[in-house]
């Protein structure tokens, strides 16, 4: 079975051509295949594959082999694949992830393709709806306590839900490693969380680390960036443009602040290597 990885800002996954392709158990390859010691090594596997509904469909499974609802990195990833595979000869065309369709417009610079911008589609704010379990209709800068520390929380669903939280330091500085899985299995979630811990350095600028429910610690996170961005919004901490700082690199956010509103997001996808595994 042929495979490419390839990562946007160092969320890196494993793609799988699925108009050529075909596997029987998607749930195993994925542990198998996102294995760093044992397999391939990535934080999950995306199948790529035609779609009833858009031009195409992202299959997402984390690398516990959970399937997720939505990833803003590798949706530009799948962009820019089915763009150079002359799968499609539109700069826009669109991508089914879990039923929900995103809207793509590729930046190309010699007709390679430099950027990827999505409309990654209005925030859900709802507590019901993130899911977060709550007595409020929306959980905005709301107190919680873990493992006897405070924080405020912000609940966004960008497709997938997110808990951010926003610190006095950065969050390079973080105990991320201990609070990450507290976040991602707290009760207050009854599908896990991403949990975002971020520190806004300016108007503009925003400083983010992730943990992501079923893969750990990534060095970037789409969805979540969106969700940060929208927070930050939210609590007035931020304009309408943001560019987030993540260990693995730079995403430019865009929203309005209205919550009918999109949010835009714009980020590179670059290919790691190609090759063929037995699986």
């Amino acid at each position: 079975m042929k495979f490419t990885k390839m990562h946007g800002c160092g969320n890196d996954y494993i793609y799988i051509d699925g108009f050529q392709e075909k596997i029987e158990n998607e749930e195993k390859a994925a542990v198998i295949l996102s294995d760093r010691h044992f397999g391939i090594g990535a934080d999950g596997l995306i199948i790529i594959k035609p779609s009833e509904i858009a031009d195409f469909e992202m299959v997402m499974y984390n690398a516990d082999g959970s399937r997720a609802e939505m990833c803003g990195n590798a949706i530009r990833c799948v962009a820019r694949y089915v763009y150079d595979r002359h799968y499609v000869h539109s700069t826009e065309f669109s991508i089914e992830s879990m039923g929900k369709v995103k809207y793509i417009s590729l930046i190309l610079k010699e007709n390679e393709v430099k950027l990827v911008k999505v409309d990654m589609g209005a925030p859900v704010l709802k507590a019901a709806e993130v899911p977060v379990l709550s007595s409020k209709e929306k959980v905005i800068n709301e107190k919680i306590t873990v493992n006897g520390t405070a924080f405020n929380m912000t609940c966004v669903s960008m497709g997938n839900p997110h808990a951010v939280m926003f610190l006095n330091k950065s969050p390079k500085d973080f105990e991320l490693e201990t609070f990450g899985p507290l976040f991602e299995n707290h009760k207050l979630f009854p599908r896990r969380v991403n949990a975002e811990f971020a520190m806004v350095s300016d108007r503009n600028n925003i400083e983010m680390r992730v943990w992501e429910r079923g893969t750990g610690e990534t060095l970037a996170c789409g969805t979540g960036t969106c969700a940060t961005v929208v927070a930050a919004i939210l609590n007035g901490y931020a304009d309408k443009d943001v560019t987030v700082h993540l260990l693995g690199g730079k995403l430019n956010i865009s929203w309005s602040g209205n919550e009918q509103d999109s949010v835009f997001m714009t980020g590179p996808a670059e290919y790691v290597f190609s090759g063929e595994t037995d699986l």
